[in-house]
C-alpha cells in the first residue's frame, strides 16, 4: 500500500507573519452539545468545520438535534431539544473523536430508547469506563458490546436520576465535562466528586464557563488533589448566540515556528483570558528564550536574538497536554535537555504519543528516555533527515512540521490526518514561509 507523505519545507529566513485560525474543536464540540440541550436556537459563530467536528453535527443529527450549517460563514444555527433528547434510537459513528464518543454517551443516557456507539479501530482502544460507572451511578443502563469498559457500547436510555458520583484520577477530563453537561436534565441533584490527579483541569474549567454562558451555573471546587462540582437539576439552558474561539492547541505550531525558524509570529483572535489552558504555551516558550506579547485580540512570539538558542526547560505540562509534541520538537533545536512530566494521559489519546514521539524524535537524532509519565529529551548536536510516521494523529503531523523549518529532508506521512482539527494545516503553515 502506498502512504502519501507531504515534504515539509524549510524556513529561508526568519518569519514575518499574522495568522488566523479556524475555532476550537474542544469549544465547538462543547457548544454543540450544550445548544442541542437548550431550549430554543443558538447561533454559533467561529464554527470549526473539521473531521472532530462533522461527526459531532452528525451524531446530534441522529439523535435528532435540528442543525442548520452556514460553512462559507463558519455558522451553525441550532433547534436545541430542551433537554429531551428526540430520537428513541439511533447509531451513532464517532470515528476517533474523542469528544463525540463520550459526550455523545452522556447525552443519549438522557433519553428513552437504545443508542449504539462505535469508532475506529483506534477509539475501541480508548477507554470510557470511567464514565460509564459515573452514568451507571446515576441510573443510566449502558451495555459494552466488545472488551469491558472500552467501545463499542449501547446505551439502553431511561434519563438519569441524579445523585452523588465519584471519579478517581479519571484517564480523561473529556468524562468530567461529558457527565457536568447533562447533569442539569436529572431528576436530581447531582454532585461529581474527583480526586486524586485531574487531568487537564482548564477543560473543566472551560466546560463549566460554557455551561455558565448558556444558563447554568456549576458550583466547583478545585484542589491540589481533586474537584468537587454541584449542578442543580432545576436548571435549564437557554439558547445563545456564541462566539468560538480559534483553537489554542494548534495555535502553538505557529507561535512556536517563531521559536524554530526566527523572526516574530502573530495569532489574532486568542487572548490572555481565552477559556482555552492551551494558550499558556507561550509562557514555555517565554522561559525557552523568545519573547512573548499579550496583546488584547492577539498572541505573539518572537524568536530568539541572532546567535541566541533556545533553552531546554523542566515543565509540568498536565494542564495543557495537547501542547507536549510541540515542545517535544522544539526540544530539538534546544542547548540542553528538555524534560516533560505529568502526562500520562497522552498514552489513550488518538495514538500513545509518549511512545510515537519517543519512536520518531529518535529517528531525528534525538536521545528520549520514555518514562511512564513524560520524556527526558537530549537534542542530537545534528536533527537528521528521516520519514515521520505520524500514527493517523493530526497533533503528531503538525508538530514535526516544525522540525522541517530547520532540517532538509523530513517528510511527513499521511498528512491527511490533519483533517481531525485543521485540514489545511500545511497550506497555512507554509503561508507563513
Amino acid at each position: 500500500m502506498v502512504v502519501s507523505a507531504h515534504q515539509c519545507k524549510q524556513a529561508s529566513g526568519p518569519l514575518e507573519a499574522t495568522v488566523t485560525l479556524p475555532g476550537s474543536k474542544s469549544i465547538t464540540n462543547r457548544a454543540l452539545i450544550l445548544a442541542g440541550l437548550a431550549d430554543g436556537t443558538s447561533i454559533l459563530r467561529g464554527l470549526l468545520f473539521a473531521e472532530d467536528t462533522r461527526l459531532m453535527i452528525a451524531a446530534l443529527g441522529e439523535l435528532g438535534i435540528a442543525i442548520t450549517l452556514d460553512e462559507a460563514s463558519c455558522r451553525a444555527e441550532v433547534t436545541g431539544c430542551g433537554g429531551s433528547v428526540p430520537a428513541s434510537e439511533a447509531e451513532l459513528a464517532c470515528g476517533n473523536s474523542g469528544t463525540t464518543m463520550r459526550f455523545c454517551t452522556a447525552l443519549a443516557s438522557l433519553g428513552y430508547g437504545r443508542f449504539h456507539l462505535d469508532g475506529v479501530a483506534r477509539m475501541r482502544q480508548r477507554p470510557i469506563g470511567a464514565l460509564v460507572s459515573a452514568l451507571r451511578a446515576l441510573g443510566g443502563r449502558v451495555e459494552f458490546l466488545g472488551l469491558e469498559d472500552y467501545p463499542p457500547l449501547v446505551v439502553h436510555a431511561d434519563g438519569l436520576r441524579g445523585g452523588t458520583v465519584t471519579f478517581c484520577s479519571p484517564e480523561s477530563s473529556q468524562f468530567v465535562s461529558a457527565l457536568l453537561m447533562v447533569a442539569p436534565f436529572a431528576r436530581g441533584d447531582v454532585l461529581i466528586d474527583v480526586t486524586g490527579e485531574v487531568p487537564s483541569v482548564p477543560y473543566l474549567a472551560m466546560t463549566t464557563a460554557m455551561m455558565e454562558r448558556f444558563g447554568v451555573s456549576v458550583i466547583e471546587e478545585y484542589k491540589p488533589s481533586g474537584a468537587k462540582f454541584i449542578v442543580a437539576s432545576t436548571q435549564r439552558y437557554t439558547a445563545a448566540t456564541y462566539d468560538i474561539e480559534p483553537d489554542a492547541s494548534n495555535a502553538t505550531y505557529f507561535l512556536a515556528a517563531a521559536a524554530v525558524a526566527g523572526g516574530t509570529v502573530t495569532v489574532t483572535g486568542l487572548t490572555p483570558d481565552s477559556l482555552q489552558g492551551d494558550v499558556g504555551f507561550v509562557d514555555v516558550l517565554g522561559q525557552m528564550g523568545c519573547r512573548v506579547e499579550r496583546k488584547r485580540d492577539a498572541l505573539t512570539v518572537t524568536g530568539p536574538p541572532d546567535g541566541a538558542s533556545l533553552t531546554g526547560v523542566d515543565v509540568d505540562l498536565n494542564m495543557m497536554p495537547d501542547t507536549v509534541p510541540t515542545l517535544a520538537v522544539l526540544s530539538l533545536f534546544a542547548d540542553g535537555a528538555t524534560n516533560i512530566r505529568n502526562v500520562a494521559n497522552l498514552r489513550v489519546k488518538e495514538t500513545d504519543r509518549l511512545a510515537a514521539l519517543t519512536s520518531e524524535l529518535t529517528k531525528l537524532g534525538a536521545t528520549v528516555v520514555e518514562r511512564a509519565d513524560g520524556l527526558h529529551i537530549t537534542p542530537p548536536e545534528r536533527v537528521k533527515p528521516t520519514t515521520i510516521e505520524t500514527y493517523d494523529d493530526h497533533r503528531m503531523a503538525m508538530s514535526f512540521a516544525l522540525a522541517g523549518l530547520r532540517c532538509p529532508g523530513v517528510l511527513i506521512t499521511n498528512p491527511g490526518c490533519c483533517a481531525k482539527t485543521l485540514p489545511d494545516f500545511f497550506e497555512r503553515f507554509e503561508a507563513m514561509l
